[in-house]
């Protein structure tokens, strides 16, 4: 069977990649082409365009490259009919992929989309829109399933794939090894996770650099992002040389905390059992337009799922160096957030539904 798959950042990638290992395990003759990243190439899937050609983010930042996303979307369509699959997956990348979505459903062909765009969130009318394009939407937090039944459309909760993902990977290496691989010494290491988008390094490094210069005791270690070279860091870093991990799992597993922007990295840093702070700060306009038209209480995925402040959340001007510095404090060992936070992730994963997600989502594309 022919498979035509588009994710268009990291995580979707990353979660993709799981998706076409399960699908090969029942379809081992599957002939998988699409729009992602290395992973996905990893696993053998074509890719035709790599999503470091498609991440952008923020409302004006959407409307500068508005041009380019338009062009895009006009190649997806062609390199789509040209393909001609049996089935279409779509990977979360709401703002591109519902377009496709429509446009597949036009051909005739049917649509699987695999995590959920936000639209318990913000924009709650795509659900008219997703019920009418999309054969079958697997969720995979598990509020999302109430909320879609709400408009009378049924979804399929599979559970989360970064359970999948943290299972497959490879043991941590001894922390001699990895400190000496990074030319670090002897002293705990603090994550900084600061997204993986030109804008949001931008705006995200400085903030956490400047709280890290005030933080003795401490070694400080910036999480690559795949999709930016080494050069870029050493530009918003400036005079001083940062130190980089290109594997942010191996990373958080040798990390007493971390200082993560808001987005998936706030559950996988919660899923590894790190203390962390989220950290966020958007384009002025941006932010002020989201904060009108979005409907959540919180912004990072592990207080949204248990509903309540479980890591501080610091946003726009209370994401600065000092509040950043103060929350740091509160969740290094010996803080006074530390274990109670330790606890509430344990019952974090226990609400996520256990592996298998990446299983559970290839039998449902693949015999639905």
């Amino acid at each position: 069977m022919k498979y035509y798959i588009i994710a268009g950042e990291a995580s979707g990638d990353l979660h993709a990649a799981n998706l076409v290992k399960a699908i090969r395990s029942i379809d081992p003759d599957a002939q998988l082409r699409g729009w992602g990243g290395d992973r996905m190439q990893a696993a053998g899937v074509e890719i035709v365009k790599h999503y470091r050609e498609t991440a952008f983010m923020g409302f004006f930042e959407v409307i500068r490259h508005l041009p380019q996303i338009l062009r895009l979307i006009r190649f997806c369509k062609k390199d789509l009919v040209g393909y001609a699959p049996d089935k279409v997956i779509l990977v979360d990348y709401p703002g591109f992929n519902l377009r496709i979505a429509t446009f597949a459903k036009s051909r005739q062909l049917p649509v699987y989309y695999y995590i959920s765009p936000q639209v318990w969130a913000w924009k709650a009318s795509r659900v008219k829109k997703i019920r009418r394009d999309v054969r079958r939407m697997l969720v995979i937090l598990p509020f999302e399933q109430e909320f879609y039944s709400k408009y009378n459309y049924h979804v399929d909760f599979v559970g989360h794939p970064l359970l999948d993902a943290l299972a497959h990977e490879k043991s941590t290496e001894p922390s001699d090894v990895y400190r000496s691989r990074l030319s670090l010494d002897g002293r705990p290491i603090v994550a900084l996770l600061p997204g993986s988008r030109k804008q949001e390094v931008q705006r995200m490094l400085p903030v956490m650099l400047e709280a890290a210069r005030k933080t003795p005791g401490y070694q400080f270690v910036i999480g690559k992002a795949p999709s930016l070279d080494d050069d870029f860091y050493q530009q918003v870093c400036g005079v001083h040389s940062p130190v980089l991990a290109p594997d942010t799992h191996e990373l958080l597993r040798h990390s007493a905390a971390a200082l993560v922007t808001s987005g998936t990295a706030t559950l996988e840093t919660a899923l590894l059992g790190i203390p962390q702070v989220v950290c966020y700060k958007g384009a002025t306009l941006s932010y002020l337009i989201a904060k009108q038209l979005v409907n959540i209480s919180y912004i990072s995925l592990v207080n949204l799922i248990l509903d309540r402040e479980v890591v501080k959340e610091l946003i726009q001007k209370d994401c600065n160096p000092d509040k950043v510095l103060n929350e740091l404090a509160r969740i290094l060992p010996g803080g006074d957030q530390r274990e109670r936070i330790l606890k509430d992730y344990m019952e974090l994963a226990k609400t996520l539904g256990g592996k298998g997600a990446s299983g559970r989502a290839a039998e449902f594309i693949c015999n639905g």
